[in-house]
């Protein structure tokens, strides 16, 4: 087995005991993963000699008071209470896309509820925007989530409000998988308005986080879930966002990751929907339902429906007798040679066409003239 892979139990105490000791994506400790493994990392910073390559003294002396109060068999018994779980690299559960974040894959998950985040993760779409939203992109947000979710595909998002909590409401309220992110420990409310929301989520879905049970969230870790999210999917949805948003943030993760990157569009007054505009500028995709984001992430022949205007009669008029409706004038009658002119058809031709035209209940003639029928509903076939 790999040095930066989970093992034996051992293996596995290791690996918790460094969510305790180092910061969300801290890439120095993942080289040293790869390099050394857990153990050694442990050891080192548990003995008194030299610091493991790369690392200042100042650091070396933080992470060894971290790992001084790090106690993970207390924290595995803490998330085993509260029906959770710690996974690591090499389990089955463990969704191997995370690996593409390099040095900066998770150290492990902790993770609360039943169902495999590995499968979840399979076919999942992160839906993720502003948390100050406007009622439009509440409902944008629900309603891609119930979409997603009724035709079996996991919403990822950071249980925040706004458009998070939105997307969330939406998938389960179809009875569809979720997955949150959270920034803090997975026994940890936050925010504490959706305690609600996350109890639900941990019994019905899933709940995900890189730290500790009991851990609470600052500004940085909020930054640094997000890489998570995006890596978890197939491709991230930006609803609504400012110029100014941890959203966008997701959303350039995505890109930088290979994944999909999409956003649904708003009002050009709205500051909120403005950084998403900027984000369709550049490489972004622009999306309005499910079935398009399912034509980027999924797989071929997923394609969605083409979009139409309702039908009309005129559309289905042949090219001589649309050109001979075109050439008739709006507000007066005119006989047939007038009409054949201005049409560039034959008198015989042009008269044929007016008849066909009546039988339709385009025109009708008033003594020597033809004249177009002001009806505003004649050409509506549904």
């Amino acid at each position: 087995m790999a040095p930066g892979e989970c093992g034996p139990d051992t293996e596995r105490l290791a690996r918790a005991a460094l969510t305790r000791i180092a910061d969300p994506g801290d890439q120095r400790m993942g080289e040293w993963l790869e390099k050394y493994g857990p153990h050694e990392i442990l050891a080192a910073l548990d003995s008194d000699g030299p610091a493991l390559p790369g690392a200042s003294a100042q650091r070396w002396t933080g992470l060894r008071l971290r790992a001084e109060a790090a106690h993970p068999e207390e924290d595995l018994a803490r998330a085993q209470e509260r029906g959770g779980r710690f996974l690591c690299p090499g389990d089955p559960e463990w969704p191997r896309q995370l690996d593409d974040l390099g040095t900066a894959r998770p150290f492990g998950l902790w993770v609360r509820g039943t169902p495999s985040l590995r499968y979840w993760s399979l076919r999942s779409v992160a839906v993720v925007g502003a948390r100050a939203c406007t009622d439009y992109g509440a409902h944008t947000a629900a309603h891609l989530g119930a979409d997603l979710a009724e035709r079996g595909w996991t919403v990822v998002s950071g249980a925040a409000h706004g458009i998070d909590g939105a997307a969330h409401r939406g998938a389960m309220a179809l009875h569809g998988p979720t997955v949150g992110v959270l920034a803090c420990g997975v026994d940890v409310a936050y925010p504490p308005g959706h305690r609600e929301l996350i109890e639900r989520l941990a019994e019905r879905a899933l709940l995900v986080a890189e730290l500790p049970p009991g851990d609470h969230p600052t500004r940085s870790r909020f930054v640094l879930r997000n890489r998570v999210i995006a890596a978890l999917t197939r491709g991230t949805v930006v609803v609504e966002a400012a110029l100014r948003s941890g959203s966008l943030v997701t959303a350039r993760h995505a890109q930088r990751l290979g994944r999909h990157t999409m956003g649904v569009p708003g009002p050009v007054t709205s500051g909120l929907s403005a950084g998403v505009h900027e984000l369709l500028r550049a490489e972004a995709s622009l999306v309005t339902d499910a079935a398009e984001i399912i034509e980027l992430v999924g797989t071929i022949g997923d394609l969605a429906p083409a979009r139409r205007g309702p039908a009309v009669a005129r559309d289905l008029l042949s090219g001589d007798t649309a050109r001979v409706l075109e050439a008739l004038p709006a507000r007066h009658p005119v006989t047939v040679e007038q009409l054949a002119r201005a049409a560039s058809t034959p008198p015989a031709l042009a008269l044929a066409r007016l008849h066909e035209l009546r039988a339709l209940g385009f025109v009708e003639r008033e003594g020597d003239g033809w004249q177009l029928i002001r009806s505003p509903d004649r050409h509506s076939i549904g």
